[in-house]
């Protein structure tokens, strides 16, 4: 299980785990989902608020973006555990700024 804070207007950029599945559940603020086979062309566009979720199956292209007016956090679940225990990531501007 991860834990994210994504800012207001930031994402988590397009990503794709080949052989994991994923769980991603709003546990606070507004974000707009997208995902597919094809991250150019997204087959699902959906808006989430707090407590919905949406399971994103491996090789799924997916996408969310912040589109609150304050932070969003998000839980997510994945099948097998794609980080080990104890990850922590730097954010976005974290890593750009050094």
């Amino acid at each position: 299980m991860t834990l994210m804070s994504i800012p207001l207007c930031g994402e988590i950029g397009w990503e794709m785990h080949p052989d994991t599945d994923q769980l991603i559940r709003v546990e606070a603020g507004k974000a707009t989902l997208r995902m597919g086979a094809c991250k150019e062309k997204p087959d699902v566009t959906r808006q989430l608020g707090t407590g919905d979720a949406v399971f994103v199956p491996g090789g799924t292209w997916h996408q969310v973006v912040n589109s609150g007016n304050g932070p969003l956090k998000l839980s997510s679940v994945y099948a097998p555990p794609q980080h080990p225990r104890g990850t922590i990531h730097c954010t976005k501007d974290d890593e750009a700024h050094g």
